[in-house]
């Protein structure tokens, strides 16, 4: 009797060890289908016109297919002044201006320096995760300076 009780907790235990493994799997899985960019630079040069501001800024986005959920954090530093406005812009290629796709108005600090996180749903229709995908999307900052944006960064996510 005592070992059919040791066979039992055995074979417990290794259930339970094969059941751990296993999620740990599929959450790797789960990562595996996030698109990601991290510290993605945005700088004055890269507006259009370009501009010798020496304001700089980055961005960390991650996209989600399944949910269409993109997730991003902004920040700023070294504004010539507030900042009055914050978009993100498409679709354009590098360098390209275009129409404002997703604003971030009541979200930001109207601060020389800052930084906020939001995340929002791609609508599918003016927003399109394919324009997304193909690094279409730009981040801009607008201040009164510079009122077409003082710095700007492609959002140029990998898999």
């Amino acid at each position: 009797m005592k070992k059919m009780y040791a066979w039992v907790f055995i074979v417990m235990g290794l259930f339970c060890t094969l059941a751990v493994a296993c999620s740990k799997d599929d959450d790797k899985k789960e990562e595996k289908k996030l698109y990601k960019v991290t510290n993605a630079p945005m700088t004055g040069a890269q507006e259009n016109p370009a501009n010798a501001s020496a304001a700089t800024g980055s961005f960390d986005a991650t996209y989600n297919p399944e949910s269409k959920e993109l997730t991003i954090t902004v920040r700023w530093q070294g504004l010539t002044g507030n900042a009055t406005l914050m978009h993100i812009h498409g679709p354009a290629a590098r360098g390209v201006n275009a129409g404002v796709l997703h604003n971030f108005a009541t979200l930001f600090s109207s601060t020389a320096s800052g930084s906020f996180t939001t995340k929002f749903i791609i609508n599918g229709t003016t927003e399109k995760e394919e324009d997304l995908l193909a690094g279409k999307w730009y981040v801009n900052i607008h201040t009164a300076a510079f009122g077409g944006g003082e710095i700007r960064g492609q959002i140029e996510l990998t898999y």
